[in-house]
């Protein structure tokens, strides 16, 4: 399970890698491909919904249940996920517009996505040196069989259906290198 969830932050590490190049392109006067982005982000949200929403709430209840002192981190952890999509959100909204033509300031743009971007990484290294040790010391194998259970299908599906319904992204995804760090 552990090694399930490792591997899921290293290709959201891709993806936030990807975003990165982008916002790199915009930060430089370039226009970025918005519709590759837009494809990123609604990834990004789908993930976050059928992934971090159930595993949050898992890990959660039982550490709290487990090792009462892990409560203040496990809210914190809940609020800067919320932080976190919120902020995916306002982004999402944005390119919406962007795609419609509308006026959106690219600057104002390229800040937000930065901002985002180092929130999330904070955000995946939180769980990757806080939560997933603790759940290594405090999770038996019921525990960890029922988070198995409550998580969407292995990162082999889910790679199909990058491919299948955003296959820009895909593409652009297989040319990245897995980012360091």
């Amino acid at each position: 399970m552990l090694t399930q969830l490792r591997q899921d932050h290293a290709n959201m590490a891709r993806l936030l890698h990807v975003l990165q190049l982008k916002q790199k392109a915009l930060a430089n006067g370039d226009r970025p491909n918005f519709q590759l982005v837009r494809e990123v982000v609604d990834y990004i949200l789908d993930y976050m919904e059928d992934f971090t929403v159930p595993l949050e709430r898992v890990c959660s209840d039982r550490l709290q249940a487990l090792a009462p002192e892990c409560r203040a981190f496990t809210e914190r952890l809940s609020s800067d996920y919320q932080a976190l999509r919120q902020r995916l959100m306002r982004l999402s909204n944005d390119i919406d517009m962007i795609l419609m033509d509308a006026v959106v300031p690219m600057d104002r743009f390229a800040e937000d996505l930065k901002a985002y971007l180092v929130a999330h990484r904070n955000y995946l290294r939180d769980e990757r040196e806080l939560l997933f040790p603790l759940i290594g010391e405090y999770f038996d194998d019921n525990d960890l069989e029922h988070l198995a259970q409550t998580l969407p299908e292995g990162a082999a599906a889910k790679l199909e259906r990058l491919q299948e319904a955003y296959p820009e992204l895909y593409a652009e995804l297989c040319e990245t290198p897995e980012p360091t760090a």
